[in-house]
């Protein structure tokens, strides 16, 4: 069984290499625009798939259905709410990104403010990708991967402290060669073959697992019986003892929710990369309709696990590989583990191209060498990549023991995305607010989310209230504070944003109904599994 597994794996993993090699082997990786915006050539097909596989990781696919094993249907907010905040991204935020020509977040807030407030934002984009995000991803890949692969039993390492040491720094070689030898489009390009794969594998398991409820009798009876023995954990409407409470879907979880696919350099640079807005704004909407999907492949098989496994000890961020172990055939095991490491390489190599594209365009280039040559900033970014990904391998094991790695996240991020998300809405729907509010809010925000979380007297507060509607509560504060500061000491001019040219503007015709449809189907998806 091992060996079969084994040559399935190893199969998929150098077919999808084989692929991406052969498809990008041509590209220029030696100029900025190449290497960091894929030369501006993504149509929607890579638009979408790139999205959809940098999100769907192992923190997903491992951390989301853990969080359905203890909570159930109610988790799936993290999936739905995230097709409201892609609308906004292609109606609203993406024609105004893409009007400035930009490769990076940052550089948005230099030209709606200034030089300082771009630094400030970039030092907290790499501080937050190298000490939360990219270590998350490397740690719950390597205990996904423990649990399909029994890796364990294939290498014969007893200490479960060597293994996920050895599988954090194995993954994350890989991916930081993936990265930093091949650019963004070679990371689009893998990231679209492995969603394809990802898509299918995530269909496979939920059909596997309804037939091991149903003892074999057919996968309607297996959706039966889940409905008759666990009603409780097919109810959309979260409780107030629930990670997410039906009523934070309003506050914090929408507004983490609208900062990750609309402001969030690892997610939103494949869009800087589009050829035009059209193509844009269609990868976008297309990468919408498949998040409606999400609940089926990233929360059902949370609630199939607990119905299978809940009375035999296993923990909730280890179901979902003790799912995919237990009901896959060997060969479809190897495959899935395969599609699982380019899930994790998908996330881990797009965090790293948004980092060293933040460090080398915004750092090295801003304030280090400011007459740099594009040999130089590109050639930065490859060493400043090494650097953290070897810091990531360090910390990602130091995880072990968090009790919700999806809520772990989820906290984490906050801290960074409320102030960002904050001074980008206001810097956009405003033209006389000041830098000074800006550099405020970010350090501010920041300092107020931490002390929030880590700090007595403070940390009664999130306790009190729910977390997430304290994050939103800072987040109102951080506007107001802003909108003040431009009042009482505005610019002395308007700003105005102008259009470089790079990209051309014309707008995807069925942007707008497309848009209303996927906001229906989000508003009928919560109604139809209200309890």
């Amino acid at each position: 069984m091992h060996a079969l597994t084994l040559a399935s794996f190893l199969f998929f993993t150098g077919f999808v290499a084989f692929i991406t090699w052969r498809i990008t082997r041509r590209d220029d990786h030696s100029s900025t625009n190449g290497y960091f915006l894929a030369g501006r050539t993504l149509t929607f097909p890579l638009i979408a798939g790139s999205l959809l596989m940098t999100n769907l990781s192992t923190e997903q696919m491992v951390g989301l259905n853990g969080a359905a094993f203890t909570d159930g249907l109610s988790v799936m907010a993290w999936e739905v709410v995230a097709v409201i905040a892609l609308v906004a991204l292609a109606l609203f935020f993406l024609p105004r990104f893409l009007k400035s020509g930009i490769a990076t977040l940052p550089q948005l807030l230099e030209i709606r403010f200034d030089k300082d407030t771009q630094l400030i934002t970039n030092i907290i984009f790499l501080l937050a990708y190298a000490v939360i995000l990219l270590p998350i991803i490397l740690y719950s890949g390597a205990i996904g991967l423990q649990g399909m692969l029994d890796l364990q039993g294939l290498t014969g390492i007893e200490s479960s402290t060597t293994l996920l040491w050895l599988t954090v720094w194995i993954v994350g070689i890989i991916g930081a060669v993936y990265a930093l030898f091949g650019g963004l489009r070679t990371v689009a390009v893998s990231d679209t073959l492995n969603g394809v794969g990802l898509l299918i594998g995530g269909f496979v398991i939920v059909y596997y697992g309804l037939q091991a409820v149903s003892g074999g009798t057919g996968i309607m009876e297996g959706w039966s019986i889940l409905k008759q023995s666990d009603p409780d954990k097919l109810n959309s409407i979260g409780g107030g003892d629930q990670q997410v409470p039906f009523f934070t879907l309003f506050t914090g979880v929408f507004l983490i929710n609208l900062f990750y696919w609309s402001t969030n350099q690892q997610i939103i640079q494949r869009t800087f990369a589009a050829k035009n807005l059209a193509e844009g704004q269609k990868g976008v909407l297309l990468t919408g309709l498949f998040k409606l999907l999400g609940p089926l492949y990233l929360v059902l098989p949370g609630i199939i696990a607990y119905h299978l496994y809940a009375d035999q000890g296993v923990r909730a961020d280890e179901a979902y590989g003790h799912l995919v172990f237990n009901v896959l055939p060997p060969y479809l095991t190897g495959f899935f583990a395969a599609v699982m490491v380019g899930a994790i390489l998908s996330s881990f190599n797009s965090a790293l191209n948004s980092t060293t594209t933040i460090f080398s365009l915004g750092i090295y280039k801003g304030v280090f060498n400011k007459e740099a040559t594009e040999a130089q900033i590109v050639k930065s970014g490859k060493v400043f990549g090494w650097i953290m990904a070897v810091l990531t391998m360090i910390i990602a094991p130091l995880l072990a023991g968090q009790e919700s790695l999806f809520g772990y996240l989820q906290k984490m991020n906050a801290i960074y995305f409320i102030p960002i998300l904050a001074v980008v809405l206001v810097g956009l729907l405003t033209k006389r607010v000041p830098p000074m509010a800006a550099k405020i809010a970010l350090v501010g925000g920041c300092l107020l989310i931490a002390a929030g979380y880590f700090v007595p007297p403070f940390n009664l507060l999130p306790q009190v209230m729910n977390e997430f509607h304290f994050v939103a509560l800072v987040f109102v504060l951080l506007v107001v504070t802003m909108l003040i500061i431009g009042k009482l000491r505005p610019r002395e001019t308007d700003w105005v944003q102008e259009h470089t040219g790079d990209v051309d503007l014309t707008p995807w015709k069925g942007a707008v109904p497309a848009g209303i449809v996927l906001v229906v189907l989000v508003i009928v998806m919560y109604i139809s599994f209200a309890g």
